[in-house]
């Protein structure tokens, strides 16, 4: 029973020598552009109308608020964690040194769903969106190759979700530099388009569309932000990239807090704006953002703002892909998953075949599963995360040979740490009953997974 909960030693996982180590390349810079990458995609295009109009009113700038507040909480102790173990895994890795191994597997297992997952569903829709674009240009792809298997619809396979993914994965595999640097484009073009629908919509605000400012009360913006929180999921891959960074104890904590901070003014001016311009009664629409831009008859920006979500959603597949297979290296590494998921290509230092593996079934579940059923597990995943990170700084602290003077510290400690695990657990009670007995079928798989090969093979079992 004691071997179930055996730590990582902070010393064995900053000195991992011969068992396969990532490239450092990253600046605060390329995290702060990973974060805005996985979290802003085509959330920002519906949630703000569509909450706005059935949840919180033009008060859904307060809702942000309070979702961005959450975010933050569990942002700063991810910030302290990444700072003291600036190794690759995130949080499966933090709770491998506070909680012990068989937590640790728990909070990888419903990563690799998170990430898988949520890569899987933004490419279904992405799919969407460039199907869409490309009927505006005359170019049709067949139904059948155009929807996940469903023969009573007409479509067997989604073919460009699949594509989008395997060219992802391909480029994930050339390096971390060659990614961060398509990633910076893309970021920067899809900043660009919602920054373009915020200046042009100002000058089309009327503030009488922002009266009744609470139309639905405090509990409308309190139900708004449990909503609109999901629209920030994503920062936590940025501490993924640990051992990938420059400067760690420096550099994670601003690319996790920056990248929140820019979202959410963001989510927050793209709110405002969007409520001026419109009744809010009237966003509750597939299309809110485009439907804006109609009302104001400004038409040529509608083919923009398709091109914004369309390059935000490719930034957010990468992230999750990369995540997800840096935390499968973490476990290969480890010996709870087999070696092969560790292999690091000596030319491109990066874990090709792990990115492979990975990809191909991410693109398997978005070009043959129906995926909306699934989505909320992503939150489920995620949500465990935030949960374990946030009770782990009260023993992280506790452990004097972890912490690093010149690390980023959660302030208000033990306040704040406590006040993100509350609020993780609230949000995890608003998902619906059959997400969590879903989220229990793939935990019962997984420790299966654990008794019959991960006890067995850990590399703990050759410490005596």
């Amino acid at each position: 029973m004691s071997n179930l909960f055996r730590k990582k030693r902070i010393d064995d996982l900053l000195n991992q020598h011969g068992q396969g180590q990532l490239k450092k390349t990253l600046g605060a810079f390329d995290l702060i552009l990973l974060g805005v990458g996985a979290i802003v995609g085509t959330g920002i295009f519906i949630l703000p109308g569509t909450v706005a109009a059935s949840h919180s009113g033009p008060a859904i700038v307060f809702s942000f608020l309070i979702a961005a507040f959450v975010c933050a909480l569990a942002g700063m102790c991810y910030s302290e964690f990444s700072s003291a173990i600036p190794v690759t895994g995130s949080a499966y890795t933090y709770g491998y040194v506070v909680f012990g191994e068989i937590i640790a597997w728990f909070v990888g297992w419903a990563l690799v769903l998170e990430y898988g997952l949520a890569a899987a569903s933004v490419a279904t829709g992405w799919s969407s969106y460039l199907i869409s674009l490309l009927e505006g240009l005359n170019i049709s792809i067949p139904n059948a190759l155009s929807g996940p298997f469903n023969p009573a619809e007409g479509t067997f396979m989604n073919l460009p979700a699949i594509l989008i993914v395997l060219i992802i994965s391909y480029l994930l595999t050339l390096g971390m530099q060659e990614s961060a640097k398509v990633n910076r484009i893309m970021v920067f073009v899809k900043v660009g388009v919602i920054l373009l629908f915020i200046v042009v919509g100002m000058f089309y605000v009327k503030p009488d569309n922002w009266q009744p400012f609470m139309p639905f009360g405090i509990e409308g913006v309190v139900s708004g932000a449990a909503l609109v929180f999901f629209a920030y999921l994503g920062f936590d891959a940025v501490s993924s990239a640990a051992e990938e960074v420059k400067n760690p104890q420096r550099n994670l904590p601003i690319g996790i807090i920056g990248s929140l901070l820019i979202c959410s003014l963001l989510y927050i001016a793209m709110s405002l704006v969007l409520t001026g311009i419109t009744p809010y009664t009237t966003l509750n629409v597939s299309n809110p953002v485009s439907f804006a831009i109609d009302l104001v008859g400004q038409d040529w920006i509608a083919g923009i703002i398709s091109l914004g979500a369309v390059t935000g959603m490719m930034t957010v597949i990468l992230v999750m892909i990369y995540g997800g297979s840096r935390l499968l290296f973490a476990i290969g590494r480890d010996g709870l998953l087999p070696k092969v998921m560790s292999k690091i290509n000596p030319k491109h230092n990066t874990p090709v075949i792990n990115t492979w593996i990975f990809g191909i079934v991410i693109a398997f579940c978005a070009g043959f599963i129906p995926l909306g059923t699934l989505a909320e597990l992503v939150n489920m995943g995620t949500l465990i995360a935030f949960t374990i990170v946030s009770l782990g700084i009260i023993f992280l602290r506790r452990n004097k040979n972890i912490l690093l003077s010149n690390g980023f510290k959660v302030p208000f400690f033990p306040v704040l740490p406590i006040l993100s695990f509350l609020a993780c657990l609230f949000l995890m009670t608003q998902l619906s009953i059959k997400t969590w007995i879903a989220c229990g079928i793939w935990f019962v798989i997984g420790l299966v997974f654990y008794f019959l090969y991960g006890r067995k093979h850990s590399t703990l079992n050759e410490i005596k």
